[in-house]
Formats: C-alpha cells, structure tokens, sequence
C-alpha cells in the first residue's frame, strides 16, 4: 500500500507538471503576444510567481480538494482512487493540450475524483456543496474576468484618450509585466494548491500506517496549520507547477494571445489585471476555479471594447465546448479506469 502511495504522489507531481505546462499559455499568453516579453523570458517569469504564491495564499485551496470534493472515507486506503482520478485527469489534459484547446485542469481532476466516488458510493460519496461552488464558478469565474476586463480596458481608454498610441504603449508595456506578475501568482495560487489537496488525501489514507512505522511527523504533520499541509508538500507542488511553467504549452499560447483577439500591451495588461483580481478572490475563498477560463473571459472583455467581432466567437465557441465536456469526461474516464483497475487487482489477488 505504502508503494502505491508514493507512485500516486509521483503522479500527482507530474500532473501539477503538466497543469503548469498547460497552464503556461494562460499566464504569458498576453504578454508574450503584445511583445513586453520574449517567450523564453516570459516563462521563467511566470514561473518565478507560480513558486512564491504559496507564501501570500497560504493553503485553503488544498484543503477544499482534500476535504470538500469527495467523502474521504471511501478513498482511505484506496489508493486506486486517486491513481484513477490522476490518470483521466492527464490524459484530458493532453489531449487538448496537443490539439490547442485551452481547458481547466482544475475541472479535469475534480470530474476524476467525482467518477470513483459515484462508482463507490453513489451520490452519497459527493460533497455535494463543495462540487455545487465549484460549478457555479466555472460560469462566475469567466463572466468575472469578462465584465472586469471590459471595464478595465473602457476606464484605461477614456483616461488615456488624449494620451498618443506609442506613449500609451510604452506606459502599459512596463505595466504589463506587474500584470502578468499579479496573474501568475493567482495561477500557482489556485491551482498547485489543487495537487497539495490529493497529496494530502493520499498521506491522510496511511497516516496511521507512517505512525506505527515510527515515520517523523514532519512527513504528515502540516506546516501552516496542526491538520493542514505538510512543508515538503506545499515545496513539491509549487516547483512542478514552476517547472510545467518553463516549458509552455504554445499551442494554447497562441490560441489565447493570437488567434482569440488582437491585443496591444494596453489590452493584456487589462485582461491580465482582471483575471489575477478574480483569482485572488476564488482563492481567498477557497474555491478551486480555471485560470483558463478566467484569461479567456478576461481577454474577451478586453477585445469586445473595440468591437463585437474583434473576437473570434468561432474559437470561442471551441473553447466554450472543451470547458462543458471536461468534467462529463473526466469522470466517465476516470470511472472506467476505476472499475477495470480494481476488477484487474481482484484478478490478480485469485490468481495468485
């Protein structure tokens, strides 16, 4: 059981990787294509915030992902739970990944954590108030970002409407980059917390086994609070979150900064204010949301001042679709994937 736990922790490590990766697109996009930074640049920019958000945040993200989502007692010593939430949750994220879709890796591990339970437990293994917050801000974390973009980009436009385009670029280009900074944070924030929550979940299901091994309490004991989340994890998920970060998915890059609308440093520096605004606010409430969703409705806000049709709707559309089947389809997976794995392990257990 122990090696099952720590090969799901593994897991769980390179899921962050590849939430930061994926995640890549939504912190630089913007500053990446108004030409403030060099896409190199840019990464290691991000990923700088994404590793010290943990020291203004603290952890009640994690804490909602490791209490709030499934009932835990169906989950201890199940470790074949998480690996099967983990494992739907990746290959979702790569595969819109590889074809340019923006989508939440936040909904792709909450819809594999609710799969298992309802296998197991029915909707009794659903905390039902905890999984109703977080869909209610899958529609308020984007509307959020749209009407705070819009209004941003429509103050900044009236107080600087006598102010020539260059100055204007110039300006903004410098204040982009605290911008993107702000997003960033929001982004390690919110979302590497989401990895320290199935950590825990896991540590949690063999705490009793780490204690009568004599294990040192430091190992499961947490750092900001006597049942919190131990240091060691709260370091891990925010270096793989970092690390993701380096390497950009550019794909996603492009579809958000390029393609989605046109934007100029005084736009990305809008969207990007309104989409760290609303993800200081999900994450001091404790709420797990998408910083993809909350970019693309930022950035749309920003690129409706010009014109209705200075956003692609087309590809918005896309996007739209991949945040609706995330969930469904995380959970149909990661059901399937729990129902093969245990039926293979009762297998093996007759065999020998």
């Amino acid at each position: 059981m122990l090696v099952l736990v720590i090969i799901c922790i593994i897991i769980a490590l390179g899921f962050d990787f590849l939430n930061g990766m994926n995640d890549a697109g939504n912190s630089i996009a913007t500053i990446v294509a108004t030409g403030v930074l060099k896409p190199k640049t840019a990464v290691i920019w991000a990923a700088f915030f994404n590793f010290i958000a943990f020291m203004i945040f603290g952890v009640k993200v994690a804490t909602t992902i490791g209490k709030g989502i499934v009932n835990n007692e169906i989950v201890h010593p199940d470790a074949f739970f998480i690996l099967s939430a983990l494992l739907s949750s990746i290959a979702w994220v790569y595969f819109c990944g590889k074809h340019g879709l923006p989508n939440s890796v936040s909904h792709a591990l909450i819809g594999g954590l609710i799969g298992p339970a309802l296998l197991k437990a029915g909707i009794n293994g659903v905390h039902l108030l905890g999984v109703g917050k977080i869909v209610l801000f899958i529609v308020l974390a984007p509307v959020m970002g749209f009407i705070i973009g819009y209004f941003f980009m429509v103050i900044t436009l009236i107080v600087f409407r006598r102010t020539t385009q260059h100055k204007v670029d110039s300006f903004f280009r410098i204040f982009q980059l605290a911008s993107s900074a702000a997003f960033s944070l929001g982004h390690g924030g919110n979302d590497a917390q989401k990895t320290m929550g199935v950590i825990m979940i896991l540590i949690l299901s063999i705490k009793a086994n780490l204690i009568s091994l004599g294990i040192p309490s430091w190992i499961y004991t947490g750092y900001f609070a006597a049942d919190s989340v131990p240091l060691w994890v709260v370091l891990s998920a925010q270096s793989a979150i970092a690390l993701g970060t380096l390497t950009g998915a550019w794909k996603i890059i492009r579809t958000l900064g390029v393609k989605l609308t046109h934007l100029k440093p005084v736009g990305g520096f809008c969207a990007e204010t309104a989409g760290a605004l609303t993800l200081f606010f999900a994450t001091s409430l404790g709420i797990p949301v998408s910083t993809t969703h909350t970019i693309t409705g930022a950035i749309m806000g920003v690129g409706v001042t010009k014109r209705v049709t200075a956003v692609k709707w087309g590809i918005a559309g896309n996007i739209i679709t991949a945040w609706i089947l995330t969930i469904p389809a995380t959970l149909i997976i990661s059901c399937l994937l729990y129902w093969i794995i245990s039926h293979l392990t009762v297998l093996l257990h007759l065999a020998i």
